[in-house]
């Protein structure tokens, strides 16, 4: 059975939670036994205590806290069925290569109560023990969909009461004035390069954050909280 790894106390734990996979096998130290005891309380998994170096030597990393799991394949959502529902919200992110900004904007979607994350197939990160460290666990909890043609996507998913919002440093819309009430695909683009161009005309309508220290722009994961949240607001409103 093909295995993927996760690491970190949150994010394993959060695995647990979700249910969504198994966890095929959990490698943890003493020290991390001692102050997470809901460790021992999950019956039915493989569980080994090791010592660190071991542990380093699995993660191929130093931020394991601990404690690593090896879980069954991360399951992605259908890109489409996210956008059909009633009034989605989606956070879309094109060629966003960092894992841990991928992860950051998880984390802000699932905390706004999105509907969905959608990334694209090449040269943009998936979901990897980085992000789910990164995103602290939320990537359980949060539909992720990849498509392989973003510009593509979006044409199919718009629609009278779905907006396709593409966020730009140079837009005229601020982004506290964009209307995010019905449903929202906000498409944010990759860091330092912004949305490429055929993604950029494919969108409805432009927001930006507007700025008021030196800084020319955000990193993608700050705007797209930003945005996300701004349309939790206007929606409890």
């Amino acid at each position: 059975m093909t295995r993927e790894l996760v690491y970190g106390r949150r994010p394993v734990r959060e695995v647990l939670r979700a249910g969504k996979r198994q966890i095929l096998e959990l490698l943890v130290t003493e020290r991390a036994l001692k102050a997470e005891p809901w460790l021992r309380e999950t019956p039915g998994i493989r569980l080994q205590i090791v010592r660190e170096r071991t542990l380093n030597e699995a993660a191929r990393t130093m931020e394991h806290q601990g404690v690593v799991a090896f879980c069954e394949p991360y399951r992605y959502a259908d890109a489409l069925e996210l956008a059909a529902g009633e009034r989605p919200l989606l956070a879309c992110l094109d060629q966003v290569t960092d894992p841990h900004n991928l992860g950051a904007v998880c984390r802000s979607a699932e905390g706004a109560g999105a509907t969905g994350v959608v990334v694209v197939e090449h040269n943009a990160a998936r979901v990897t023990a980085a992000v789910c460290k990164a995103s602290a666990g939320a990537v359980e909890h949060l539909p992720v969909a990849v498509v392989v043609n973003l510009a593509r996507y979006l044409e199919e998913i718009k629609r009278p009461d779905l907006w396709v919002w593409a966020a730009a440093g140079d837009a005229e819309t601020p982004v506290w004035s964009a209307d995010f009430t019905t449903g929202t695909a906000l498409v944010l683009g990759a860091e330092g390069r912004g949305l490429r161009p055929g993604v950029r005309r494919v969108c409805d309508a432009a927001f930006a954050v507007p700025l008021a220290g030196e800084v020319e722009s955000l990193n993608v994961s700050v705007t797209a909280g930003i945005a996300l949240f701004e349309a939790a607001r206007q929606r409890a409103a």
